[in-house]
Formats: structure tokens, C-alpha cells, sequence
């Protein structure tokens, strides 16, 4: 995981930028470059090419010596900037033996000869295809001078793009990066790549596609349960615990000590006991040795007494991880408030609230030299975990809401995962959004993930198929606990403070008037109001302000689904406490 800024103009139609434009222009992206440092800690590299200029900041975790980057490729003509880690970069070496001389160790230097592979037919989709993992690439062809953009599949790693005043093209890891130097920014789409030739106006092309996105894909698909929630085909659940695991190991790869995220909550929990499966065993060397770092350290944050600190114990307890409780109080948190939204570059409501305590708890994790850790974020929005679901009215009214969360992820738990953890330089891996299980989880029938009403007339567990497959890894306690967001679980005084807090900062007239002070997305609640006053003093541009979500919604749903219930038509309170008569301790 790293960052990187990108900077390319090929309107001169081949001609080379003027000589001492390239070198002012090196200077800019140097200084843009500086503003993500913290993504990369380990080694900065720099490209100046004829119309293109490459930034990098290298946070190592695969091939510490040698990966540093920009790459470039074994004849010296193509550049690559890169964020993230290739899974399956293994398995693309040895298909390029032979046929192409690698220069490095690192993971992503295979984009170069597959984009090598391609580049005739012009097929990128099927290029990007080919990548297992979680990446943001920017590369620069010298020889036919065009450039490559891509971004993975969901989003997990972040990518935004931006127009300088003199219409040069940039990219950058963070938006914080180009704010200032570029007219316009916008989130350069997820699932999606762009190329330029001969300085073409380009648009980013979907190469993700998948036929689970339609009900019609999936509503046939084979049942694991009958009417009244018996299990009738356990070779469905088996699938679902075969397919985890696959890519937890598959995401273990590290030359640098690692640790897992645990709450105590049923996602963290699973991802634990199986990474402690695997981790006795050097990944990269399929198993044949030991682990260069043989005991797996688990994190959990939270105010002293917080449900989270409790459950994750008790978790760390049964799997045997070297546990470490990290505390925080109100106060540090409130006062971190500014740091955190610079670092994850939004204000939406629930962003801020379960990003301040990751922010907090990164700190710890990276001051202990853990510098890459898993976590089990893309469960809730696969299996339709948050508690809202229950009151979904039919298979596809499910189904259809997991498909719009699953595309909103990139706006909020993927950018809260990955930025709260690289303010500190630790990179987050989530093994429940590798590409291969996506297909498995969205595929599976709908009717399995619901919570039906059962024959004891109780309303089934959310994730319950989830909880079934991997129930002999966890304690009882854990694997049936009730779902709780991961800002509702560090402890609840923590979203009163702040409810309370801005309530009092934002007085009542300065609300009245948000939309002629914010009249792009104008607040819908004073502590959003508040938020958007630090936004606005870091990110001041219009762009910037455009580039965070803005709708309405219960407990994390989407706006669609505040449909399913009347009682939610004027709600809009992202807590999971918001669901009465599901949640536990329910306002």
C-alpha cells in the first residue's frame, strides 16, 4: 500500500513538454507528493518523462530491498506507479517466464507485462481482469506516450482524479493531493480504467462486471435452506467457508510483521481465527517454511467497558491471539476530530463517528511495528448485515439493497478502512472483498441471506448463513452475537458526546442559514454542520465538497431503503441503536 501522484500532458500531439514547464512542473508534483508522505513512510521515487511525470511514496510490505518504485519495465519504455497488492502475482509471473525479465519482487511490478500483453488489442478490461487484489495503477507508456488508469473493483483503495487551470491530467492517492493545484477533482470510478493516446479526451471504462448485479442471476441459485430455515444442502454453507478462507490466506502474503483488526464482532472474529489457521506458515513460500513472525497480534479499541473491548476478549481468548486493548477517552477522540478529517477528506456523519477510534487505534498498532493488519469490512454489505435488513419486505427488495451498498462501499467503509489506517502508514487488507469470494457471497440465493421468520415465530439472526459456516472456529458468544456498527460498539457514549457536543456548537441561526453557507450538499444536521466547518477550512474548493456522499438513510441503509418502513420516512440517523425492535438497546 503506498500513494502516488501522476501527472501526464499529451496535448502537445508527441511533441516533449518545454523543458524548463517539465521541470517547474516536477517541482509541483513534488509538493503534491509530500501531502501523502504518510501513505508511503518507506521510500519516495520520482519519474520526469518527455509528458509525464510519476510521484511515489512506498510503504513496503512485499520485497522491501528492491520493490521501491516508480517501476520500470526490462526494456526501460513503460513506468508504473502503483497502490496496493496483487494477490495473485505468483501465478502472472510464471506465465510471463520466459518471455519477460522481472526487476523487482514487488507484487505489482506484473501490471507492466500484462498491460504488455494487451496494449495491441487495446483490451484493458481483460487486463485488469486478470489482477486478484486491491490497487490503484497510473502507467505511462514512453515509446507510443499514453497512460494506463485503473482502480479495483470495489474501491478499496482510493483514486481521484483532477484538471489543472491549463487542462493537464493528474491522479493522486488522496484528494488532499490535488487540492489547490487542480481546478476540478473528482473520484475516479471504481471498477473502472482510463487510457490516452495522442492526447485524446479519455473517460474511464467499466471493466467490472457481474451478472449477480440482477435479481434474475441469483434468485434461482441453489438453496442451503428450506422454508423454515433448516438447513437442506450444507454444500452451500461449505462453499461459503471454503471460498474465506481461500482469500484470507491468498491476502497473507507480507514480508513485514502483520496483525488482524478484532472487535469482538462476528466479521473481525471470523477473519482472526482464520488468519491464526494459516499464520504459523510462511504464505509466500506455500507453507514450506514458518512464519518469519510466528504470533499473531489482535487490536481492539474502545472507552474502558465498551462492548467491543468485551467481546473481542473474549474472542482473542478462543483463538489464542496476542491481544492488545487499546483505550481511548472522549476528550482525545474530540480533540483528534480536525486530524481525522483531513486524513479520510469527507464529513459524512457515520464516516466520522467509526473513523475517529480507527485513527486512534492505528497509532498504537503502527507504533509496535505492525505495519499491515486484516480486517472484516465488506461482510455487512455482502450478506446483509446491518440491522435494517431485517425489515426488508421480500428476496429482492434484499437482494437489490446489497447490490447498492456493495456499490457505495468505495464512499465509506473502504475509505474509512483504508485512510484512517494510512494516516499512520498501516496498510488494511480485507479478505471479504476478494474478487473471487464477491462472486460466491453475491451469488448465493437471496432467501438464505434474509431474516425470515422461523418456525419458533423468532425473526432469524442477520448473517446467519455467515454465522453457520464458520461456528466451530468461534465461541458461542461470538459467533451469535447481534450485529453492532463499529461506532455504536466502541462504546455508545462516544456517538452521545458527539450528537450533544454539536448541538451546542452549531447554534441555531448559523443552521438556518447552511444552505448560503454550504450550498453544495447543505447539512442535514448540526453535526454534520460541524464536520462540514473542518472540511471546508482543509478542502475549501467546490470540487472537493462534491466529492463526499450526501443522502439520506437508517442504520447505514441507502436512501432506497428508507422505504421499507414507515417509521423512517423523516429519519436520518446512521446508528444501528436508530432500528427499534431489532437492536438490543434501541432508542
Amino acid at each position: 500500500m503506498c500513494g502516488f501522484i501522476g501527472c501526464f500532458d499529451l496535448s502537445s500531439g508527441g511533441k516533449p513538454i518545454e523543458e524548463g514547464l517539465r521541470e517547474e512542473l516536477r517541482a509541483q508534483v513534488l509538493e503534491m507528493s509530500k501531502k501523502i508522505r504518510h501513505r508511503g513512510p518507506d521510500w519516495s521515487g520520482v519519474y520526469t518523462g518527455s509528458n509525464a511525470i510519476l510521484s511515489h511514496e512506498r510503504l513496503s510490505i512485499v520485497d522491501p530491498l528492491s520493490g521501491k518504485q516508480p517501476l520500470v519495465s526490462d526494456d526501460e519504455k513503460i513506468i508504473l506507479a502503483a497502490n496496493g497488492e496483487i494477490y495473485n502475482h505468483k501465478e502472472i509471473r510464471a506465465s510471463f517466464e520466459g518471455s519477460y525479465k522481472f526487476r523487482t519482487g514487488s507484487d505489482c511490478e506484473v501490471i507492466i507485462p500484462l498491460y504488455k500483453k494487451y496494449r495491441e488489442s487495446g483490451d484493458f478490461a481483460a487486463m485488469v481482469e486478470e489482477l486478484s487484489g486491491i490497487f490503484a495503477f497510473a502507467l505511462y507508456d514512453s515509446e507510443r506516450d499514453c497512460y494506463l488508469i485503473g482502480r479495483d473493483q470495489i474501491g478499496v483503495i482510493p483514486l481521484y482524479q483532477g484538471w489543472d487551470k491549463a487542462g493537464r491530467y493528474y491522479v493522486a492517492s488522496e484528494l488532499k493531493a490535488l487540492e489547490g493545484s487542480c481546478q476540478t477533482i473528482e473520484e475516479f470510478p471504481n471498477g473502472h480504467y482510463l487510457f490516452s493516446k495522442g492526447g485524446t479526451v479519455a473517460k474511464p471504462q467499466q471493466w467490472y462486471h457481474r451478472a449477480w448485479e440482477s435479481y434474475d442471476s441469483v434468485k434461482s441459485a441453489a438453496r442451503a435452506t428450506d422454508a423454515l430455515g433448516e438447513v437442506i444442502n450444507p454444500s452451500v454453507i461449505e462453499k461459503v467457508k471454503n471460498g474465506l478462507e481461500a482469500a484470507v490466506k491468498a491476502q497473507l502474503m507480507s514480508d513485514v510483521p502483520y496483525g488482524v483488526l478484532l472487535s469482538g464482532g462476528l466479521d473481525s472474529s471470523i477473519i482472526a481465527a482464520v488468519t491464526q489457521k494459516y499464520s504459523k506458515k510462511r504464505i509466500e513460500t506455500d507453507s514450506k517454511e514458518a512464519a518469519w513472525w510466528p504470533r499473531l497480534h489482535s487490536f481492539a479499541v474502545g472507552l474502558e467497558g465498551s462492548p467491543d473491548l468485551i467481546a473481542a476478549q473474549k474472542a482473542a481468548d478462543y483463538i489464542g491471539t496476542v491481544h492488545h486493548e487499546v483505550h481511548f477517552t472522549i476528550q482525545e477522540a474530540l480533540d483528534a476530530l480536525p486530524d481525522v478529517i483531513y486524513h479520510i477528506e469527507t464529513y459524512d456523519i457515520t464516516t466520522v463517528r467509526a473513523s475517529t477510534p480507527m485513527y486512534l487505534l492505528a497509532r498504537v498498532i503502527k507504533s509496535m511495528g505492525i505495519k499491515m493488519v486484516l480486517s472484516g469490512e465488506g461482510s455487512d454489505e455482502l450478506f446483509g448485515g446491518y440491522l435494517y435488513f431485517h425489515k426488508a419486505p421480500n428476496a429482492q427488495e434484499f437482494h437489490e439493497e446489497l447490490v447498492r451498498k456493495m456499490s457505495k462501499l468505495h464512499l465509506y467503509d473502504c475509505l474509512r478502512a483504508n485512510k484512517s489506517l494510512m494516516a499512520w502508514g498501516v496498510e488494511g487488507r480485507v479478505p471479504f472483498l476478494d474478487k473471487d469470494f464477491i462472486d460466491i457471497a453475491m451469488g448465493l440465493n437471496p432467501s438464505d441471506k434474509m431474516n425470515i421468520k422461523l418456525a419458533d415465530g423468532k425473526q432469524r439472526i442477520e448473517k446467519w448463513i455467515l454465522r453457520k459456516a464458520f461456528e466451530d472456529l468461534l465461541p458461542e458468544s461470538i459467533c451469535w452475537r447481534q450485529k453492532e456498527q463499529f461506532s455504536d460498539g466502541v462504546g455508545y457514549n462516544w456517538i452521545d458526546t458527539l450528537k450533544k457536543m454539536t448541538e451546542e456548537k452549531v447554534s441555531d441561526a448559523e443552521f438556518a442559514r447552511r444552505e448560503n453557507r454550504f450550498p453544495v450538499n447543505p447539512p442535514k444536521t448540526k453535526e454534520e454542520y460541524y464536520y462540514r466547518e473542518i472540511y471546508s477550512r482543509l478542502f475549501p474548493s467546490d470540487s472537493a465538497a462534491r466529492c463526499v456522499p450526501h443522502e439520506a438513510g437508517v442504520a447505514c441503509s441507502t436512501a432506497k431503503a428508507l422505504e421499507w418502513d414507515a417509521a423512517w420516512k423523516n429519519m436520518d440517523e446512521p446508528s444501528g441503536r436508530a432500528i427499534a425492535g431489532v437492536h438490543d438497546k434501541a432508542y
